[in-house]
């Protein structure tokens, strides 16, 4: 490693040391769990930095080898959003590293395609949709996984010989669980096949759902069965931006050594809001929901409106402990229906703040319409699927500073 890629390094990972011993982090920490564990304190704010654009630019980089500029990337990242956003991200003192993990095919190719638009941007893509008929599912095998642990701890061990005194190396193993049953049905077979197949081929959906059912919790079973799982009652993301901070996780008889029952897994299915909710729940919600149930907690949702099949998904998923509220959601209704026993997780309209320049009169009405639908709800407000600002960081945080200002004002 050169001299001066260890310096830059040793440098970056002290300064990220210095902002997780901050006590404002462990005060942080406190009030997502106590959100999570359905006593929120206040509303808990995120803005979520990873899919904007030049947060972090390859100009700014100054290290050499390409394993080490990855690596200031990820640690320039967490330095820039402490102290420009200003928002309730916790850094924890340690980094965390996940196991080499590798799968084998279903046997059918899914391939896709990218796309740049005028300025560059590579956020479009497309795929072959390889299952055309019924009958090409026959082509479909059972998935299988393979750990390279050798490879795991060697890179572990070059990353703490570097800067582990300063910031404790982690291999912590799996994190964040997100099925996408739906999302692989939609690359395998297509959207319009999605819709038609409920009327023109409903066995073969089914036995679609059942594959990809039985091809996730078999891979879930594996790294029960080969101790890769690791906790996500941390700052780890458990759901759609959630960090999975609570005190009911791991569950009862948890002794060092994390089983499914002990971890978040984020439940979703944005492929299916077109479908009725009665549909959904023939043909999607009971493949989901074996797995969902499978672990100790669900947080459910992403972009998908859910006010029009939550009374299905509560039945279904009991262990649902967090819901994401997106633009194309009932609040008022889903408010009520959450109540205090769930987590309200509100997701901000992002067309407002993209751009050139902000709209801060919708960004206002939009907080204001939050905070009078959750009132007395456990809430948070999670800014997402943001990617194009042009380098204006400082709205990140007047944005933040909005929303606690004006839900200070209504306490």
């Amino acid at each position: 490693m050169p001299q001066t890629d260890r310096d830059v390094i040793r440098a970056l990972a002290a300064r990220v040391m210095d902002l997780a011993q901050q006590p404002v982090m462990s005060e942080r920490a406190r009030l997502w769990t106590a959100l999570h564990d359905l006593r929120g304190e206040r509303p808990m704010v995120l803005f979520e930095t990873w899919s904007l654009e030049a947060f972090v630019t390859d100009d700014e980089l100054c290290c050499q080898d390409p394993l080490w500029r990855g690596v200031e990337h990820q640690l320039r990242w967490t330095i820039r959003h402490a102290e420009e956003v200003g928002d309730d991200l916790v850094i924890e003192p340690c980094w965390r590293l996940g196991w080499h993990i590798t799968a084998s095919g279903y046997g059918i190719d899914i391939q896709s395609v990218g796309a740049a638009d005028s300025e560059g941007g590579k956020h479009a893509y497309a795929f072959n949709h390889p299952v055309h008929t019924p009958a090409d599912l026959d082509a479909l095998s059972p998935r299988t996984w393979q750990v390279d642990r050798t490879a795991s701890q060697q890179y572990a061990e070059r990353l703490s010989d570097c800067f582990g005194d300063l910031l404790p190396v982690l291999l912590h193993g799996s994190c964040t669980f997100l099925p996408g049953l739906s999302a692989e049905v939609f690359r395998l077979i297509g959207n319009d096949n999605l819709l038609t197949w409920l009327y023109d081929e409903p066995q073969a959906l089914h036995r679609l759902m059942a594959f990809l059912r039985d091809d996730r919790l078999a891979m879930y079973a594996w790294l029960e069965r080969e101790g890769l799982l690791g906790l996500n009652n941390n700052s780890i993301i458990a759901g759609s931006g959630n960090p999975g901070y609570t005190t009911a996780l791991p569950q009862t008889g948890y002794a060092g050594t994390a089983r499914l029952r002990d971890l978040w897994v984020w439940m979703e299915s944005q492929e299916t809001t077109m479908i009725s909710p009665e549909m959904f729940g023939e043909f999607f919600l009971p493949y989901l929901a074996a797995v969902g149930n499978a672990f100790g907690l669900v947080y459910y949702g992403c972009c998908e409106p859910v006010h029009d099949r939550w009374t299905l998904l509560r039945q279904a998923m009991p262990n649902i402990r967090a819901v994401s509220i997106s633009p194309w959601c009932d609040m008022p209704y889903m408010a009520q229906a959450l109540g205090r026993d769930y987590v309200f997780s509100r997701k901000p309209q992002p067309a407002p703040i993209s751009g050139v320049t902000p709209d801060w009169d919708t960004l206002r009405q939009d907080i204001d319409a939050t905070l009078d639908a959750a009132h007395g709800c456990n809430l948070e407000i999670i800014f997402r699927d943001v990617y194009r600002i042009h380098g204006d960081w400082p709205r990140l945080r007047r944005w933040v500073e909005m929303v606690r200002a004006r839900s200070t004002a209504r306490v």
